[in-house]
């Protein structure tokens, strides 16, 4: 269990998990001589500038060149350096992918790689920006951990975890500045199982990143129409906490998945993937991007416009209790 959390916390909440990547690892580097940093020219984005002045020795820059800072994070590792690598998600998972697959994933090397701003966090940048399926595509490389932190408590929990962690890991940040948070306070992060957020007895939902805000809301609007929703914190997408998923399927009528993610082999896949295996099983409904290129425009827009927003989910909820 990983019990870690910065009296800063507050401060970095209004930066976002993004900009507070940075003051995060400047509290942790302290605790590991070997750790390193890698940046694709994101350094201010990352809130870095800081680090990388405190800690010239332990920051390099590689620029707009993300395929070849994952050749260097290769080579650094295999010398014994504990490796974070850092850039946007879209051209970290996408771009980035082949070299992520080969020199990391089939060398199983300590390189741990940090997605700045995934899902639809860089609303009014638009789809070249978005980063919907890098879910999908991590989850099929052996031997990938993946994070997918709710809020900036918890993303300094998975960094202090990932610290001490050894082989390949892909740290998803989500939401935006500002974006509230799920945790009020500490709490014990376990990783590779799941954490309940709320009670429920009629349906579970399982949300995964910033959009877990959305799912408590979620929650208590599905309680003021008499249906009781528990909610729990997938942080671990890859592996799924399966022990968790067999329990729940004797147990509810009804398993909802929510996530700022293509509705194509991400969270909802790989909960689909393991319930057709287990026998007898509820129901599923899977919410997250549609197979489509949203349009353009700021974040609340295009939550709004991918059906994300909480009313929206409790909706799609409701209809699917009503055709059950």
């Amino acid at each position: 269990m990983i019990e870690y959390i910065p009296e800063n916390i507050l401060r970095w909440t209004r930066l976002g998990m993004r900009k507070s990547f940075g003051g995060m690892m400047e509290d942790i580097v302290r605790d590991y001589e070997d750790i390193v940093i890698l940046a694709a020219d994101v350094a201010s984005s990352a809130g870095l500038s800081r680090f990388q002045s405190i800690f010239p020795h332990k920051f390099y820059n590689i620029g707009i060149a993300e395929q070849n800072m994952v050749g260097i994070a290769a080579g650094l590792a295999k010398e014994g350096n504990n490796v974070f690598i850092t850039s946007f998600a879209p051209f970290v998972a996408l771009r980035a992918y082949e070299a992520v697959r080969v020199l990391v994933g089939y060398m199983d090397l300590n390189v741990k790689i940090v997605a700045l701003a995934s899902g639809l966090s860089l609303g009014s940048q638009g789809n070249t920006h978005y980063c919907l399926n890098d879910l999908a595509i991590m989850r099929t490389i052996p031997g990938m951990l993946i994070l997918s932190p709710a809020d900036c408590i918890e993303a300094a929990k998975c960094l202090e975890f990932l610290a001490g962690y050894k082989g390949p890991a892909y740290l998803r940040l989500t939401g935006i500045d500002g974006t509230p948070g799920v945790y009020k306070g500490d709490y014990c992060f376990e990783p590779k199982k799941n954490a309940l957020l709320r009670e429920g007895t009629d349906v579970i939902i399982l949300g995964t990143g910033s959009i877990l805000n959305e799912c408590v809301r979620t929650s208590r609007a599905l309680k003021q129409d008499g249906i009781s929703a528990a909610v729990v914190d997938v942080h671990t997408v890859k592996p799924l906490d399966t022990d968790f998923l067999n329990q729940i399927c004797r147990k509810y009528q009804l398993v909802v998945t929510v996530e700022e993610h293509s509705v194509l082999g991400g969270l909802g896949g790989a909960v689909a993937e393991y319930m057709a295996t287990a026998g007898k099983h509820p129901h599923l409904l899977s919410i997250g991007i549609q197979d489509v290129f949203p349009k353009t425009g700021d974040y609340s827009y295009v939550l709004q416009q991918t059906g994300l927003s909480a009313l929206q989910i409790k909706e799609r909820i409701k209809q699917r209790l009503e055709t059950d």
